[in-house]
């Protein structure tokens, strides 16, 4: 699964920190999802979409094969 999370950070402009504070993890989690090194919970995901006043799927991309 690949994203655009930095894409829509920049928009907002807003860091990693202030996203992570904004859904209750660690900035570390955020970069690992915007490294694409771990998927979130459905849960994370509704999260950061409303955050960015998005539907998960125009942030979350399902890549053939995954």
């Amino acid at each position: 699964m690949q994203n655009n999370m930095r894409v829509e950070r920049a928009i907002k402009n807003i860091t990693q920190a202030e996203l992570a504070y904004r859904i209750g993890v660690s900035r570390q989690t955020i970069n690992t999802i915007e490294s694409n090194k771990y998927v979130p919970s459905t849960i994370l995901a509704l999260k950061i979409a409303r955050v960015f006043e998005k539907k998960v799927e125009e942030i979350f991309i399902l890549v053939e094969g995954d």
